[in-house]
């Protein structure tokens, strides 16, 4: 049974939405397989190093595409009309636990309801000619949504699986409530996968359909919002401002299986990893039996590498390089634009491990290195 929270009374599109999650998540939820096989493994267990096959199975009906690493679950690639962008969403861990935040597709009891925009692994922007894509979500009423914009996966190029990797290719429009197109987006995802990490990879292209302006500003650009076993303990309640004015209020979070932590590859931590720059970011902490770590690595030919992280104890885990102004109190501007038919491309290396221990600088370096030759 699943109880409806006030936010999807709206309207059916969303409660069918949340149908189809819930029957996903029964079948393939942490501790059981696609064919009811434990998924759960002891942290005493020695993981294997070897590459594992991955599988994309595509169902163009219900919008998804599911990636599997060694037949187990990884994540699934959801892009339906009723989100107003395209997510990767659940994501597990090698131990398959969740590492993602449930809410509002699959809320999971004692998890933070805030911010309902957060959802999975994202890609998007606050400012884009004045539109706010970061922020658009079901909970906007109706007389404001032409602040906001939407991402429409128009076409899959390519869903191959592979020995050692699967790639996913995707095409998107960034448009405005009048459906005029704003940007054209080209996105590539390559999965990878051993006992022990798995790794996502995404590059992404945007090409402008008309003169495009992206102003500093905080929200942004590759988004992820984590479990709530990996927050930042903390004990004094949160409020945010976007730049509309909207407020939202955030829970303490205090509760005993909260103790996540970032470091940053120029050696920040906790709280302090925020509005800081570094080449790459860490997020780690125990859930259950395991320690679970992502690590978000950006790349040299990135605009504004070493990018600035946007990076939340409550939960959210972005890497912003184009709100310079803001994360550098004003002493930095950026002020990214692309004239109609320019392009820009961004890279990303996400890696969730899980084990006895975090993932090491050393191992981070190793990975990063290795991304950093990628073209």
């Amino acid at each position: 049974m699943i109880a409806l929270t006030p936010f999807f009374r709206r309207g059916l599109p969303i409660f069918l939405l949340i149908l189809s999650f819930s029957i996903t998540q029964l079948r393939a939820q942490p501790g059981n397989g696609p064919s009811g096989r434990s998924t759960e493994r002891s942290s005493k267990q020695p993981y294997s190093t070897q590459p594992l096959a991955i599988t994309l199975n595509t169902d163009a009906g219900a919008h998804k595409v599911t990636i599997l690493a060694g037949g187990q679950p990884f994540t699934e690639f959801i892009y339906p009309d009723t989100l107003e962008k395209p997510v990767l969403y659940p994501i597990y861990a090698p131990d398959g636990q969740l590492i993602t935040r449930g809410f509002p597709l699959q809320p999971r009891a004692g998890e933070p309801t805030d911010h309902p925009h957060h959802l999975g692994l994202w890609f998007n922007y606050e400012n884009v000619n004045g539109l706010d894509f970061w922020n658009n979500s079901f909970a906007i009423p109706a007389e404001k949504k032409h602040s906001y914009g939407w991402i429409r996966t128009d076409n899959l190029l390519q869903a191959k699986s592979g020995r050692e990797k699967g790639v996913l290719t995707y095409s998107a429009n960034w448009k405005d409530q009048q459906q005029n197109i704003l940007l054209k987006e080209l996105t590539t995802y390559t999965f990878s996968a051993t006992g022990r990490e798995r790794i996502i990879d995404r590059v992404t292209t945007l090409t402008a359909r008309q003169d495009v302006n992206f102003p500093d500003a905080k929200d942004g650009l590759l988004g992820l919002r984590v479990t709530k076993e990996l927050q930042i303990p903390s004990n004094t309640p949160g409020q945010f401002v976007d730049d509309k004015g909207n407020i939202t209020k955030v829970a303490a979070g205090n509760t005993p299986d909260i103790n996540g932590n970032y470091l940053t590859g120029e050696g920040k931590t906790g709280d302090s990893a925020w509005a800081t720059r570094a080449g790459w970011c860490l997020l780690y902490g125990k859930k259950q039996q395991d320690t679970l770590s992502i690590a978000i690595i950006d790349h040299p030919q990135n605009p504004g590498y070493p990018t600035y992280w946007h990076a939340r104890g409550y939960g959210l885990f972005a890497a912003n390089p184009l709100g310079q102004k803001i994360f550098s109190n004003g002493k930095e501007t950026l002020n990214f634009s692309l004239k109609k038919g320019q392009s820009v491309t961004f890279r990303y290396r996400i890696v969730i491990a899980a084990g006895e221990n975090r993932l090491s600088t050393g191992r981070i370096g190793q990975l990063a290195d290795a991304f950093g030759k990628l073209k």
